[in-house]
């Protein structure tokens, strides 16, 4: 198996939503994208399928040496490998991706944050990193679709931490700020014994409006003359609002369920957003 049929596998056997947003891509950038979509899930499963904190930690600083050998060496895992020739062609800074696993280092040190400005740092580096990576991938002329990139991966974040509210509750877990729980009187031990209550209900349309104010952000911040070759990032917001727009007609009941879309319905949203440009 050659390091990009790898990263094929990888992508494809997550069920992302992300693997949806690739598939009309030219080859290059597809190979692309998929290396470094493979290397986030790589540096995250590390953090949610390893139980011991400290050989979670051993592990990520495997990591950090494998993308150092991007750079300078000779890289050993597949993806890795892979990684290399798509930094090579798309300019793709190692500080970016040494970041992200910044972002899997706080998982192992932190399970709440105060407020949304903490959650905005963790929001950062495992995702608004990964929208300006995947923004070189896809190519721009406009700085300002930096800003773009940056909102946008901040947006998916957020849709995922209002998706996993349960999941991420069974492992110990809280990303919802602090602030937030204590706005709408919703306790920790509620969100742990998920307590589905009126108040928690009104937390969860809370954050939905804020992830939704990101989107609109995002988009709104994105030049004309770059729509086209951003149109991975279109079709992955045009899948994510979907499953936002699911998660509030079902009453937001992220703490028993995770709510998620058909291969299929994916499918379609992807081709309609992508031939509409």
């Amino acid at each position: 198996m050659t390091p990009d049929e790898y990263c094929q596998q990888k992508a494809a056997a997550s069920g992302s939503s992300f693997y949806y947003s690739f598939l009309f891509l030219p080859q290059n950038q597809r190979r692309a994208i998929t290396a470094l979509y493979a290397f986030c899930r790589e540096v995250d499963d590390v953090v949610d399928e390893c139980q011991d904190p400290q050989i979670a930690a051993t592990k990520l600083a495997w990591w950090r040496q494998e993308l150092s050998s991007v750079y300078s060496g000779t890289p050993q895992h597949p993806v890795t490998q892979a990684l290399q020739a798509a930094s090579t062609e798309f300019n793709l800074p190692e500080e970016q991706l040494q970041e992200i696993i910044d972002g899997m280092e706080m998982d192992l040190q932190q399970s709440r944050y105060l407020d949304f400005k903490a959650l905005s740092l963790y929001c950062y580096r495992v995702a608004s990193v990964v929208g300006l990576l995947a923004a070189e991938i896809f190519g721009y002329q406009d700085r300002r679709t930096q800003k773009y990139a940056h909102d946008l991966g901040l947006a998916f974040q957020l849709t995922n931490i209002i998706r996993d509210v349960g999941e991420d509750a069974r492992m110990g877990r809280i990303y919802l700020p602090m602030e937030d729980l204590q706005r709408f009187e919703v306790t920790a031990a509620d969100i742990l014994n998920a307590r589905q209550t009126d108040n928690f209900q009104r937390l969860m349309a809370f954050e939905i409006e804020r992830a939704e104010s990101y989107y609109t952000q995002a988009i709104d911040e994105l030049p004309a003359s770059d729509r086209r070759a951003q149109r991975p990032g279109l079709v992955m917001a045009a899948i994510y609002r979907t499953l936002l727009g699911e998660i509030k007609r079902d009453g937001c009941r992220v703490l028993a369920q995770r709510t998620s879309l058909t291969p299929i319905r994916k499918l379609w949203i992807a081709w309609r957003t992508w031939v509409r440009g």
